[in-house]
């Protein structure tokens, strides 16, 4: 059994989380906030992992309570009283303004600690710039630009989804020099 305590850092927490729900038969991708602190080596530091699923609440109570995890009194959030991390279950689709993705269609990440299903580097940009964009989170322009100097990312496929949601070229050539600035 996996042993979570205050120690376990997120790459870890994601990887065990990852590989329960998958023992689960739950596809579960790794996105958001989570998903740049292990791209950016916690340059940025998020404070929850969001596995976007189509799994139920049992489910998820189910695959989860083996390592500890009990849910919180929020919808799909769960917690465990030895890491400040919690865990949050989106909804799927897998999505960033139109793109959909399929979870089969997300390769799996081998860290340090094992398996993890996350979305990749470049999705991780355009998650972060639909959240720019159609949330107006500053914050998460500063993610996108963090990920990109730590990470390989489409700069055709950043720029080919940028466009199909309408905005302009202009902004992706920012990101992009402020990332290799």
């Amino acid at each position: 059994m996996d042993t979570i305590t205050r120690e376990t850092s997120i790459e870890e927490l994601a990887s065990i989380l990852s590989r329960y729900l998958e023992k689960a038969g739950i596809l579960a991708t790794l996105s958001g906030g989570g998903a740049v602190s292990i791209y950016t080596h916690n340059d940025y530091q998020s404070y929850d992992l969001d596995f976007v699923t189509s799994a139920s609440r049992k489910e998820l109570r189910d695959a989860l309570a083996p390592i500890g995890f009990q849910e919180s009194s929020n919808l799909r959030q769960f917690e465990h009283p030895h890491t400040e991390w919690f865990v949050e279950f989106p909804p799927s689709p897998l999505g960033f303004g139109d793109l959909i993705i399929d979870h089969k269609d997300i390769p799996i990440f081998n860290t340090k600690h094992g398996p993890l299903r996350v979305i990749t580097p470049t999705l991780s940009v355009i998650d972060r710039l639909a959240a720019y964009w159609y949330h107006y989170d500053p914050q998460c322009w500063d993610q996108a630009i963090k990920v990109c100097q730590n990470r390989i990312v489409d700069w055709q496929m950043i720029y080919d989804w940028a466009a199909n949601e309408g905005q302009s070229k202009q902004s992706i050539d920012s990101l992009r020099a402020k990332s290799e600035g």
